[in-house]
């Protein structure tokens, strides 16, 4: 894929977005990569993020820096979500499994892994203010 093309989106409606970042093992980043395609992800994993409440999920990586966006409905809350998504079918499997490939060690849940990151800039914001 042509990175330059970007990646299309449907207009969102009023949504809360959030970004987090975490390190994942450089000898393991192919793998990292495989089981976060759509073809290879268990299926229990995108379906119980979306029970808890995330509206949309984007992994992208640069070197072994991985950055998620998160788009939540603006009632979203963030301790409450993530300890339900803890709680589903397999969801404590995966994120052991796939601590394997991140610096960050087993037995964490996803929100104790995943770093939040402070936004410094809108585009949005600075041309309405």
């Amino acid at each position: 894929m042509n990175l330059k093309e970007g990646y299309k989106k449907e207009p969102a409606a009023a949504n809360k977005r959030f970004c987090q970042f975490l390190s994942l093992n450089p000898d393991t980043l192919d793998q990292y990569i495989y089981w976060h395609r759509n073809e290879n992800i268990w299926k229990e994993i995108p379906e119980g993020i979306r029970k808890a409440g995330i509206l949309d999920m984007e992994i992208y990586i640069s070197g072994t820096q991985a950055v998620m966006v998160l788009e939540t409905p603006i009632d979203f809350n963030w301790d409450e979500s993530f300890g339900k998504l803890a709680t589903f079918e397999r969801q404590a499997e995966w994120e052991d499994f796939v601590a394997q490939f991140q610096q960050t060690g087993a037995g964490k849940r996803s929100d104790e892994k995943w770093q939040l990151m402070e936004r410094i800039f809108s585009l949005e914001n600075a041309i309405n203010k």
